[in-house]
């Protein structure tokens, strides 16, 4: 699905509204230059799961984990239970095996957990996974036809990722415009 956000408001609110839909569990992969939204993104679903803490990019720190307070008029009379927002900003990493150092596996496995990555594609294999998906191969043939370099990256994080994210990459447009793409 592809959404043209006009502004700062449209991406904050696209997120706010996304964030209903989510159940827990989810990790959501944002991929995008300097400035195409990712914050601005992470910041509405925050607001749409109920965070009352003020959110910042975590680039020194790496991540930053939010409790989710259930006061969001979007969550009322939802079952289930997301009771964290783990925000992670991988600029600063190189590949997954990092991000376990920091303690995300702990994060991807807890279904009361919501997990965003701001530059994802700098840690997981986004560009291998989408070859993957246009084979249409099982994973012992599509291992078998990586480049030395693909295979590389890909043993370095294939045991750290989540079997299903939801990539959501930001191109920058005119202006203040935003083209805004989701894949899961």
């Amino acid at each position: 699905m592809k959404i043209i956000s006009h502004s700062v408001k449209d991406t904050f609110n696209l997120a706010k509204k996304m964030a209903a839909e989510l159940h827990g569990g989810e990790v959501l992969c944002l991929i995008g230059d300097l400035g195409a939204g990712k914050t601005a993104f992470t910041k509405g679903l925050a607001a749409g799961l109920g965070v009352t803490n003020t959110i910042t990019s975590p680039s020194f720190v790496l991540m930053k984990v939010y409790p989710v307070t259930f006061s969001s008029p979007l969550r009322k009379g939802r079952l289930g239970g997301v009771e964290c927002l783990a925000h992670i900003d991988a600029y600063r990493l190189s590949d997954g095996g990092q991000l376990a150092d920091i303690g995300v596996l702990d994060y991807f496995k807890d279904s009361n957990c919501i997990t965003v990555i701001e530059w994802a594609d700098r840690v997981y294999p986004v560009k291998l996974l989408d070859k993957y998906v246009k084979l249409k191969c099982n994973m012992e043939k599509f291992v078998k036809n990586l480049k030395p370099d693909e295979l590389g990256v890909f043993n370095r994080v294939k045991d750290i990722w989540p079997k299903q994210v939801i990539k959501i990459e930001f191109k920058i447009l005119k202006g203040d415009k935003r083209e805004i793409k989701i894949v899961s």
